[in-house]
């Protein structure tokens, strides 16, 4: 596959807006209709991708693999750009820490209690000092480990706070106090509570008007570019409306993954998993598998959350907004993945009934 340094990708952009996607001959990887829908899918909302000079129409999007690592994209429609315009603003939001303990074996949810309660007598600050205080239990170890790092659990706590003093050495200091007399294998593999500086993300938007465009040439000429003032008006079917049902026969437990494809990342404070298929049959059993209330049930930690559902038919995806998984960002998040770049990956590692005449296209 050469996936151990793979080739950089090219875009040939046509007069009329279509474009070849490739990368050099010879080169690792490949670039085919499934590279390039993952890409397509990489950190991205709803279907109307918002753009200083048009709204591309991400759902009439096609693809046609018109040789080996040669995929067209064309057919592409654009709607009147944005009034506004995004900006990325950043603020100083406090500092972090965060202690870790590890739980071994046995009796985790127990052990985990203990932690807690002895760090936080031991703690000079009370839990309610801190701005934010975030405790994770991460049940990580195997039944039956057949090593040692197999047996190992994690008790997690993040700590925010705008005072620097109040992170650091006193948790650690709380955090040595436990080691000889809490829970029995007591080890702290890392997270050295040494506090940090972090930011919060704050997306804001100012009138497109305000940020004029300009191209400056190498000859050293400079021109303004004028967005169009007129767009058609494009015909989407409802990108909301799910898939309709249909007999699938047979079904196996499987893991999601074996008929999927997926590409996950964040956007701000949201993260955003797109899902797509190799097939149409595939396509029309995932818009109607895999429903908001589906997709919440095989990620639990999004159930809580608002989740956005939307279809871009021709390249056979679907693509789910999380509102908020990423708390202020990245640099604010306590995730273990503050980016997010994993839950795609999670959610094709989850079981569920396969139709087998899916199956057949993989195995």
């Amino acid at each position: 596959s050469g996936l151990e340094r793979a080739g950089f990708p090219w875009a040939e952009i046509a007069a009329d807006g279509s474009s070849v996607i490739g990368k050099h001959d010879g080169t690792g990887g490949e670039v085919s209709i499934g590279t390039v829908t993952s890409q397509l899918l990489y950190e991205i909302d709803s279907p109307a991708y918002l753009g200083p000079d048009v709204t591309a129409r991400f759902d009439t999007i096609r693809l046609e693999q018109v040789e080996r690592d040669r995929v067209r994209i064309h057919s592409v429609t654009g709607e009147r750009p944005p009034e506004t315009l995004k900006v990325a603003a950043n603020s100083h939001g406090g500092f972090r820490s965060e202690v870790q303990v590890a739980l071994i074996g046995l009796d985790i949810d127990a052990k985990a209690s203990l932690v807690s309660e002895a760090f936080w007598r031991a703690c000079p600050y009370e839990s309610d000092d801190f701005d934010k205080v975030v405790a994770q239990v991460l049940p990580t170890a195997k039944d039956d480990p057949a090593s040692n790092e197999e047996a190992v659990s994690m008790w997690k706590l993040s700590l925010f706070d705008s005072d620097e003093s109040k992170l650091g050495r006193p948790l650690l200091n709380a955090i040595n106090e436990l080691a000889l007399a809490t829970i029995p294998g007591m080890f702290s593999p890392g997270g050295s509570g040494k506090p940090r500086a972090f930011g919060v993300y704050h997306p804001a938007t100012v009138p497109a008007a305000a940020v004029p465009q300009h191209v400056t040439f190498l000859s050293g000429e400079t021109t303004t570019v004028e967005s169009p003032h007129s767009f058609p008006v494009v015909e989407i079917v409802d990108v909301a409306t799910s898939g309709e049902s249909r007999e699938f026969g047979e079904t196996v437990l499987g893991v999601l993954g074996e008929v999927v494809g997926a590409r996950s990342g964040d956007k701000g404070g949201n993260a955003n998993v797109g899902v797509f298929t190799r097939s149409q049959a595939a396509f029309e059993w995932l818009d109607w598998f895999l429903t908001v209330e589906k997709f919440q049930e095989l990620l639990p930690e999004t159930a809580d959350l608002r989740v956005d559902r939307y279809r871009l038919a021709n390249i056979l995806s679907l693509n789910f907004v999380i509102h908020g998984i990423l708390s202020e960002g990245v640099a604010a998040s306590w995730r273990q993945d503050p980016q997010a770049k994993s839950l795609g990956e999670w959610l094709r590692a989850r079981y569920v009934d396969i139709p087998v005449e899916l199956l057949g296209e993989t195995r």
